[in-house]
């Protein structure tokens, strides 16, 4: 098939999306498939079509420093890439991915679409991600500016599916997840020689709000092995000098960078716990990527997150917003390092239904139902599958 991927959002690897965008891209080429791209990214590969960012003016420093520099649509390179192309997959409700999606309805040309942006990612940038009417609102606004234009809507989980009918959203929400790169699996590493007598614990994610790692530190001021602890939080984002200056109230400050995907899957592989504390959350790959590499976790039971229905014991999830809660879950898994043993059986198993070549399928049969018009019964399907 001939696959136009339209991304509002596609430059440094720093941010769950544009991870999955770009290892979905990568396999749809592996298969066969011609794939053109349009982002605001420059990248002198064939089939890829950059075009201008948005400018914000007197908040270009907030925005780039946020991660979420936007496309600016221009609309005679969409119309020439969607033309040619079989489907159109556009992945976010913004400026460049609404004037895609006219241009498909104009052109009566098959189109799917990604709920990758969850609205309280937006909210908080307005310190606004609890509050329900505004949240509502960005629901609407997605519906009625963008998704209504797409028959088909691929969500990452259940849990975002069901979020989607709650607003009114009757398309065809195909459940499939974004997969984990075959670079993480099992493979236990020794720590390195700083941190060999300390448990360590790691958090991957964007250093902002709504994935509260504050919380996280907290938590381990407040447990019994603080002074034992070493923490790890990989990751980027415009509250790192915050989170650094809070860590410095832990007896061992933690550590806080970014890191290449391979450099991560060595960390996942000797550290001991994997601690996710974020509010909101449409799948969390990274949440995924650990338990995949055997790291046992605790996470967050937020209302508002789908990475606490990957738990499969109850000592795996703590109180959302209770740090007090996360110390004694922290506790209690550092004290019983036989439970830890046996959860990690369980979760290597559990997480084989994410590897990518699985979930890459699914996205495949999406396009081609997408092509030939047909709709299916997705969520009895998977229902079917994990019976």
């Amino acid at each position: 098939m001939q696959i136009a991927v339209i991304a509002d959002v596609l430059g440094q690897e720093n941010n769950g999306t544009t991870i999955t965008v770009k290892r979905l891209i990568y396999h749809l080429k592996q298969r066969g498939h011609n794939v053109s791209v349009v982002s605001p990214s420059t990248c002198t590969e064939e089939g890829y079509y950059s075009v201008e960012k948005i400018d914000f003016k007197m908040f270009n420093n907030y925005v780039k420093k946020n991660g979420v520099e936007l496309a600016k649509p221009n609309i005679e390179l969409l119309r020439r890439v969607i033309e040619k192309s079989d489907v159109v997959h556009i992945l976010m409700p913004f400026s460049l991915g609404r004037a895609a999606i006219k241009i498909c309805t104009e052109l009566h040309k098959p189109v799917t679409t990604a709920f990758h942006v969850q609205p309280e990612n937006v909210s908080c940038h307005f310190g606004l991600q609890k509050s329900k009417p505004v949240n509502r609102y960005i629901y609407k606004n997605f519906l009625k500016g963008f998704y209504q234009y797409s028959e088909y809507i691929h969500c990452p989980t259940e849990f975002i599916a069901d979020k989607l009918r709650e607003h009114g959203y009757t398309q065809d929400l195909r459940v499939i997840s974004n997969g984990v790169d075959p670079i993480f699996f099992p493979s236990p590493q020794p720590k390195p020689a700083p941190y060999a007598d300390k448990f360590c614990i790691l958090s991957t994610g964007r250093l902002t709000k709504e994935k509260c790692q504050s919380e996280l530190i907290r938590g381990v001021l407040l447990s019994r092995h603080a002074d034992q602890i070493q923490l790890f939080i990989a990751g980027d984002g415009p509250l790192k000098k915050k989170l650094v200056k809070l860590g410095k109230r832990l007896k061992n400050p933690p550590v806080i960078s970014f890191h290449p995907k391979e450099e991560l899957a060595k960390m996942l592989n000797f550290c001991d716990l994997y601690v996710h504390p974020s509010y909101a959350e449409i799948e969390s790959i990274a949440c995924v990527e650990a338990i995949t590499c055997g790291l046992v976790p605790v996470i967050s039971d937020s209302k508002m997150s789908a990475a606490k229905n990957f738990t499969q014991f109850p000592e795996n999830l703590y109180r959302a917003g209770d740090p007090a809660d996360l110390a004694r879950k922290i506790d209690y898994l550092i004290e019983h390092p036989e439970v830890r043993a046996s959860e990690r059986e369980v979760y290597i198993r559990y997480a084989e239904r994410f590897r990518i070549e699985k979930c890459i399928d699914k996205m495949e049969e999406m396009f081609e139902d997408a092509r030939t018009g047909a709709h299916r019964d997705y969520q009895k399907e998977l229902t079917s599958e994990n019976q």
